[in-house]
């Protein structure tokens, strides 16, 4: 491992008096991919979602490649484009074409020209079969040519950090398995990647590091093996034990 290049320390988040965060701790080092389990309500899209300031934090502070960017004179818009970010609803403009929404944020928010965005989304739609639907809109697309788009948008900018919130949820089953093969291909060549996700195997098969969620706490955290084979906690198997059952 690394140095850590993103850092949440004693992380606190409360929506009307109900506290979602209760002192989040978390490290994530270069390269490497964290995957965050627990139930509905278990804090996991809150803590994403605070990490790239989406939600501004009640308490404690976030660091990325050592700066403190939970200060509020932090500039939120440079912050974010540093980061590359994919929910569970694709979130595509509907209006533009798939090759306009990968190249919007490198034209837009990184200055770079036209015809090399163009360049630059060509070569990424490519790589994961998708360079004959650059010009299609992405109603023309199935779900998991969709959220594949969504990915790699949010990779072109080569953010620092890649946050993937539940991006399978809404897929039909069929289709889970081509979005999940492109993050194991992401992960591989060395994205850093913290994600949320209820694709237990996955997260053994992929993370370098799985985290267990349960009321805005981290339980347990652990490498894949030692988190899914033998859980230290009783709140962990618990939860475990309700995936196989």
């Amino acid at each position: 491992m690394t140095a850590s290049v993103l850092s949440a320390q004693n992380i606190w988040k409360s929506f009307d008096r109900r506290d979602v965060l209760k002192g989040v701790d978390l490290d994530l080092a270069a390269h490497e991919v964290v995957a965050m389990i627990g139930a509905s309500g278990s804090g996991k899209s809150t803590l994403l979602r605070c990490l790239n300031l989406l939600e501004r934090i009640d308490d404690g502070r976030i660091i990325l490649d050592g700066e403190d960017i939970s200060d509020p004179r932090v500039k939120v818009d440079a912050v974010r484009a540093r980061f590359g970010v994919v929910f569970q609803s694709y979130n595509l403009f509907p209006h533009l074409s798939v090759l306009s929404n990968v190249t919007i944020a490198l034209r837009a928010v990184h200055g770079m020209s036209r015809r090399d965005a163009d360049d630059e989304g060509m070569r990424l739609l490519g790589r994961i079969g998708l360079a004959d639907k650059a010009h299609e809109h992405p109603d023309r697309l199935s779900g998991g040519q969709q959220q594949r788009a969504a990915i790699v948008r949010a990779i072109a900018s080569k953010p620092a950090v890649l946050l993937l919130d539940e991006i399978t949820s809404a897929l039909d089953p069929e289709l889970v398995g081509e979005v999940l093969a492109l993050v194991r291909q992401l992960g591989d060549e060395g994205t850093t990647i913290l994600m949320a996700t209820h694709e237990m195997a996955f997260a053994r098969d992929v993370a370098d590091r799985v985290l267990f969620l349960d009321g805005g706490v981290i339980v347990e955290q652990g490498p894949p093996v030692q988190l899914f084979d033998a859980p230290q906690q009783e709140r962990t198997r618990d939860f475990l034990r309700r995936f196989t059952e």
